[in-house]
């Protein structure tokens, strides 16, 4: 398989929310997806950047319905005000894309004391996921969670999953990022159990230059030491950030994509190359780990389901 976005059909009178879709993947993921017809709706942590981001979209897509909503995924209040925001604006949601995500920051604790990474790339989509999923079944939504070939690297520390013993930016960014595709195949298994109208499919973008790695951590600044390594590496090795963006497009929006997939680069280590199917690492397919993960998540925030 070698798809691109020109074996998307018409997507008129189709809605997509991205989180993060200010800059990098996300953006570029709203500019193919405005380009076929497609309503998009973008989070953020910054109106002023988003206003940018959306004069881009409308630019590269003249007349496209594009609009905003605030959203800090590492604050609970703010997941609670965008999640009645998007269903108040979306009559409809044809895929949910969990893209927003935080990378090798400082040691970081968020209001409630989680780790920056782990509360923000899996704890937040979690609750916004939850939050909106009523609004989602109503249109048989995907939901879309974005990992990383960085899962091949993580193991989930459940005696530490904050990092308070010992914290390491790069192995916490890989727990959140194994995370990702552990609750992606987690959740499809419990939507399959439900019968549910919702479909989980998960993705990654491959070695793609964005702004992630660039600041780090965005708008709340990350590591210098990591800033210019990947200044370098970006212009050496990493694909544009449009190409990064296509795992995520097939994913939401292609009537090919298969619930419980896990779509990205096959060549080059997964980094760059043909987007087809990917490779999982084994401890991304473990079972037992799934269920213990979706258990202490639960725990932290709150049932995912409705009672």
């Amino acid at each position: 398989m070698n798809w691109t976005p020109e074996k998307l059909p018409d997507l008129s009178g189709k809605t997509y929310a991205i989180t993060g879709g200010n800059s990098g993947l996300g953006l570029e993921a709203a500019k193919i997806l405005t380009k076929k017809g497609a309503r998009v709706v973008i989070t953020a942590r910054s109106e002023g950047k988003a206003q940018e981001a959306l004069a881009t979209v409308r630019a590269h897509s003249p007349g496209a319905e594009v609009s905003f909503v605030r959203l800090e995924l590492d604050d609970a209040a703010s997941v609670q005000e965008a999640a009645s925001a998007l269903t108040e604006a979306c009559p409809r949601i044809d895929a949910l894309i969990n893209n927003a995500g935080v990378m090798q920051p400082p040691q970081t604790r968020t209001k409630e004391g989680f780790e920056l990474q782990f509360a923000t790339n899996h704890l937040g989509h979690f609750r916004l996921n939850s939050q909106l999923f009523e609004h989602l079944e109503k249109s048989s939504a995907r939901i879309v969670s974005v990992s990383s070939i960085a899962h091949k690297f993580g193991s989930i520390h459940f005696d530490d999953l904050m990092g308070t013993k010992k914290y390491d930016a790069t192995q916490w960014y890989s727990q959140s990022k194994l995370a990702n595709l552990l609750y992606a195949f987690e959740l499809q298994r419990r939507l399959q159990k439900r019968a549910s109208r919702v479909t989980a499919i998960a993705c990654h973008p491959g070695y793609s230059a964005t702004n992630l790695q660039s600041a780090g951590v965005g708008q709340q600044g990350g590591s210098k030491f990591f800033r210019v390594l990947y200044k370098v590496t970006n212009a050496v090795m990493a694909q544009k950030a449009e190409y990064g963006s296509y795992p995520l497009v097939l994913a939401a929006a292609d009537p090919s994509a298969e619930p419980g997939a896990y779509y990205g680069p096959t060549g080059l280590g997964q980094a760059r190359g043909p987007v087809g199917k990917s490779y999982v690492h084994p401890k991304a397919m473990d079972q037992d780990v799934a269920r213990r993960l979706w258990e202490v998540t639960e725990s932290l925030v709150g049932p995912f389901f409705p009672s």
